[in-house]
């Protein structure tokens, strides 16, 4: 949701109207990041399927994942509301997320152009599509230009669901990528073109444009748990790099006994640190006896100075772009990965579900920008008793392998601020993206102008 608000800025900024067709309860967090922002709302299906008040989104049921199918099948209920807005007002373009594949056909119907998204790098993508499930070895990917071998067997199920949504996106007249060409690569680019034919347009990083001031970055998504003063002042009395910023993003709650190795992990390596936790790991939330399920005993009171411990959301791009901070631990997730680049931070990769994996190969192995923790299970939401625990050994060696300052790490170091800059250059007039949105958006009023009649066509 968030990059796609970007995209809706990004429009915006070179005077187009955008209008975000949401639902409520997301609404109200859209306008509170981007009040400038045209919304449409359409009603959630919560009561139909017995979903409680205000449930709209996944990273909403996390602590409980039963209600999971639920929300998918209340995606495929928003088509009629939103097929009807769309054709009482049609647009001249429709941006749709992957997870509605039926707006391409709608976009036909209208003889309108339709362009996807879904938040992936084209890495990934490409990664993705070139997965062989009938293979003994399907971790293995030798048909990109970056032959990988991933570090966990990906899901079948999961597999063929993103192949049958990344196929349905060929419908559509191209893809938007959250990402500048710089990063993911002029030789993904055209692999992807020419085995698909199908057209891509690397609009990002979107944040770096859309968030320009201190505020907006601190605004960016929920509602922080922390003030953007106390963060900033707390990593003010730091050193340079010398602080690891660990987050998993909002769709990964470990369980406790991971928690618990990944604090005495972090006690081990002994660097300072902020970590953002579960809003339900809050003080007020758990007994003494529940927080020592989770954390060592007196953990944070040996902690004080030298680490904070968010719980719920965290004001990321404002920490990721603040000079003390050395490093981010991450589940790498496209955006947390696309943020970190932006900033020049390099990661420690930790995948967990969905992409992740793929995107850890391109951090690590094809830009040289992180180093592995060592996650070799893909889960898909929940953490089942199959899930196999980092241990506090592998996380403390990891931190030092990224912190200590040794010749790899400073290369690590000195790569991830080469993309930084190539970011930041992409952004700006004459860059790689901002050519690519003057293209694009040409592209798209051509196409409008084609279907328009003639001033010279009889009318009848």
């Amino acid at each position: 949701m968030i990059p796609l608000c970007d995209i809706a800025t990004l429009f915006a900024s070179r005077g187009h109207h955008a209008t975000i067709i949401t639902t409520p309860v997301n609404a109200q967090i859209i306008r509170k990041s981007i009040p400038s922002l045209r919304l449409h709302t359409v009603p959630f299906p919560s009561q139909e399927l017995g979903l409680p008040d205000g449930i709209e989104s996944l990273s909403s049921l996390i602590d409980d994942i039963r209600h999971f199918p639920k929300v998918y099948h209340a995606i495929s209920m928003l088509q009629p509301p939103i097929e009807q807005f769309v054709e009482q007002h049609p647009p001249d373009c429709i941006v749709a997320d992957f997870l509605f594949p039926w707006v391409h056909d709608l976009a036909n119907k209208l003889n309108i152009p339709s362009v996807a998204f879904n938040g992936f790098s084209l890495f990934a993508i490409c990664a993705i599509r070139a997965v062989n499930l009938e293979s003994s070895d399907s971790f293995h990917i030798p048909s990109i230009p970056h032959p990988i071998s991933l570090n966990a067997t990906p899901p079948k199920e999961l597999t063929q669901y993103l192949k049958l949504m990344l196929e349905s996106q060929l419908k559509s007249h191209a893809i938007i990528i959250n990402n500048f060409a710089e990063l993911d690569g002029q030789d993904y680019i055209r692999h992807y073109e020419k085995t698909t034919g199908h057209k891509t347009w690397h609009l990002g990083p979107a944040s770096l444009i859309s968030c320009r001031t201190a505020q907006e970055k601190a605004e960016r998504g929920m509602k922080s748990a922390v003030s953007m003063q106390d963060c900033v002042s707390w990593l003010d009395s730091k050193r340079v790099n010398s602080v690891l910023y660990i987050c998993f993003g909002s769709l990964c709650h470990f369980p406790d006994e991971q928690l618990y190795e990944i604090a005495c992990g972090m006690e081990a390596s002994g660097h300072e640190f902020i970590w953002v936790v579960p809003e339900k790991k809050g003080k007020e939330h758990e007994s003494e006896e529940e927080k020592e399920k989770w954390l060592p005993r007196g953990f944070e009171e040996r902690n004080a100075e030298k680490g904070m411990i968010i719980r719920g959301w965290a004001p990321q791009v404002i920490i990721l772009g603040h000079p003390a901070v050395g490093a981010f631990i991450t589940h790498c997730g496209w955006n947390s990965t696309v943020e970190a680049v932006s900033e020049g931070v390099p990661m420690l990769t930790w995948p967990v579900h969905g992409e992740q994996f793929y995107n850890e190969k391109l951090i690590t192995e094809v830009r040289g920008i992180g180093v592995e923790v060592g996650a070799a299970e893909w889960t898909t939401t929940g953490f089942g008793e199959r899930y196999q625990m980092l241990t506090r050994d592998s996380i403390q060696k990891a931190v030092r392998r990224l912190m200590d300052g040794a010749d790899q790490a400073l290369e690590i170091r000195r790569r991830a601020k080469h993309f930084q800059e190539k970011a930041k250059q992409a952004v700006r007039v004459g860059g790689s993206s901002h050519n690519n949105l003057t293209a694009l958006i040409h592209d798209l009023i051509r196409l409008r102008d084609a279907k328009l009649p003639s001033p010279d066509t009889p009318k009848g």
